[in-house]
């Protein structure tokens, strides 16, 4: 289903050192997960729009014009010229407009790409980041892996809560927040923002380690 993405050659600009090769990101493709339409807005499913509308809003980015599937803008963030998407396949097919992206743009998924979406294993209000992984689980994640053909790509997790027992997860990720877990929630977004400069700063290390041992828990 859709097209797979393909290594590209020349991906990045290399520069000549003194005494060592040094690679400059051409652009960097930062993508937030989620499902369109006014009924899914600010549903747990849609973190990761929530998360590409505040980076869009810090930097004066439009996230307005339609292409590759997805809705996408064009800026920079610290000193890194991005393009910023939300994909408007569903979640499930998240993939087809990511491989589009990476094939359009000549990104090597490693080094130029970032996703960012929601996840049920964490509470309300923590983020976790990672350098590369399975899906766990999450669909729009395993649509991307299974499109572009790797797992090894950079990603920011929000949490968004556990589902309840008896629940069905549909009805879970696709509901609404609490007030006190959208208060929690509201909490990791300014982080999340702040791991993404930081990843573009090529601080994903250090963005590890100030994040993921951060918990949030909600007050008794």
């Amino acid at each position: 289903m859709g097209s797979r993405w393909k290594a590209q050659p020349g991906s990045r600009r290399q520069i000549a050192g003194a005494n060592n090769r040094e690679w400059e990101k051409t652009m960097f493709l930062i993508v937030g997960l989620g499902n369109p339409g006014r009924q899914y807005e600010h549903t747990r499913h849609n973190a990761g729009f929530d998360v590409m509308d505040a980076i869009a809003d810090k930097y004066n980015i439009s996230i307005s014009e339609k292409k590759h599937k997805a809705l996408c803008g064009k800026g920079v963030i610290e000193g890194q010229k991005v393009v910023l998407a939300k994909p408007q396949t569903f979640m499930n097919l998240s993939g087809e407009s990511v491989a589009e992206l990476l094939n359009y743009y000549k990104l090597d998924p490693k080094e130029e790409f970032l996703v960012i979406f929601d996840d049920i294993s964490l509470a309300p209000g923590n983020i976790r980041i990672r350098k590369k992984g399975s899906a766990g689980g999450h669909n729009g994640i395993k649509n991307i892996i299974a499109l572009t053909g790797t797992q090894d790509f950079k990603r920011i997790k929000v949490g968004v809560g556990e589902k309840p027992k008896g629940w069905d997860l549909a009805d879970h990720v696709l509901g609404h927040m609490s007030g006190e877990d959208r208060e929690q929630f509201a909490l990791a977004i300014p982080d999340a923002v702040s791991a993404a400069e930081m990843i573009l700063r090529d601080e994903t290390d250090q963005a590890m380690n100030d994040y993921n041992g951060k918990k949030r828990e909600k007050e008794s």
